[in-house]
């Protein structure tokens, strides 16, 4: 079965650019984006490994720890990166899987367990599925999940966007609406009573629909 938001993300030890890691345990009680790629050396790749690096202090201030993927060797990788530094102004400071042999891909289901054991001779079209965004959560269980096709370079300030929701989401009870962005306006929950919102929003709200309550972003 594949993969989906609720599910355990699943555990792993790998090699990366910054030495061995045991998923579970870097992880710690922090979030996490892992983010994978179908090969080194890749036009649009490039750009989004060179763009998460500028960003990483945008993750920093969220708790949350983030951690590439690319489907060929360690040596390729730190061949890559000064690709990256030399292209994009930064390299990435972040640990990057080596899963040459699609040990992680499979795991979370971005290829078939008949793709093989090695990414020796295969192409990026060939991998083309391994473009995906997890998101998962200090619980270990997967919160968003994005496949983006190759040709499309992927929105980090979006997975940013929606982080800030998760997170305020899961410190209160409350949903963010369309286009939702940091200081916006919120939407109570229905669990929520109208008893209940009156103790958390002594304020009060604006009811639109019994169900569609609007009020000001907590604090």
């Amino acid at each position: 079965m594949p993969l989906t938001i609720g599910d355990t993300a699943p555990d792993f030890e790998a090699e990366t650019s910054e030495g061995p890691i045991h998923f579970y345990d870097w992880l710690g009680d922090s979030w996490g984006v892992l983010f994978s790629h179908p090969k080194d050396f890749t036009p649009i790749c490039t750009t989004e490994l060179g763009y998460m690096a500028k960003i990483k202090p945008e993750f920093d201030l969220r708790n949350v720890k983030i951690i590439g993927l690319s489907v060929d060797s360690t040596g390729d990788h730190e061949r890559w990166a000064a690709d990256i530094a030399e292209t994009q102004g930064t390299a990435p400071n972040y640990p990057l899987i080596a899963d040459n042999d699609f040990k992680v891909a499979k795991l979370y289901g971005m290829l078939p367990a008949d793709a093989g054991e090695t990414s020796e001779g295969r192409t990026a079209a060939n991998n083309a599925t391994v473009r995906a965004v997890f998101v998962v959560g200090p619980d270990k269980k997967i919160k968003l999940q994005l496949i983006y096709p190759m040709t499309t370079g992927r929105n980090f300030d979006e997975v940013l966007r929606v982080l800030d929701s998760m997170q305020l989401t899961a410190a209160h009870k409350v949903a963010t609406p369309v286009n939702w962005k940091q200081g916006d306006d919120v939407i109570i929950v229905p669990a929520v009573s109208d008893e209940e919102a009156k103790q958390k929003y002594p304020g009060g709200w604006k009811t639109l629909k019994p169900y569609l309550r609007i009020v000001p972003q907590p604090k």
